[in-house]
């Protein structure tokens, strides 16, 4: 079994910053891909940043220059740096990662919430 263990959300204004981290734990051989994924109420869930193995990051638009993804392998963790926070950014957040223990499996975190407001 694999969980994944989110942390970091919160309340914060409009141009503030937080990080988010993802702590994987269990039964892991090597995690392939990270992600980052959100939804905000009505919408669908949308990819907001990946990192690969191999240490490239993809990004939606929407947050390009702002968000940044990386990854500490040693800790199997990886972190969301969000600055420039706009109040569209609202939504809860979840982690997201394929993890290879014998064949390739993906998991989810719980979510975490993110509020940009004044």
């Amino acid at each position: 079994q694999v969980q994944l263990v989110e942390s970091g959300g919160g309340l914060v204004q409009p141009g503030g910053s937080l990080r988010l981290s993802c702590a994987a734990s269990g039964r892991i051989f090597s995690i392939d891909a990270m992600d980052w994924y959100r939804q905000a109420p009505g919408k669908q869930r949308e990819l907001v940043a990946a990192i690969t193995s191999g240490d490239r990051t993809n990004y939606a638009d929407s947050v390009k220059g702002r968000f940044t993804i990386s990854r500490d392998n040693a800790k199997n963790t990886w972190y969301l740096q969000m600055n420039s926070l706009k109040p569209e950014d609202t939504a809860v957040y979840y982690c997201h990662a394929i993890i290879k223990y014998g064949n390739r499996f993906s998991y989810w975190g719980q979510g975490t919430q993110v509020t940009v407001s004044s």
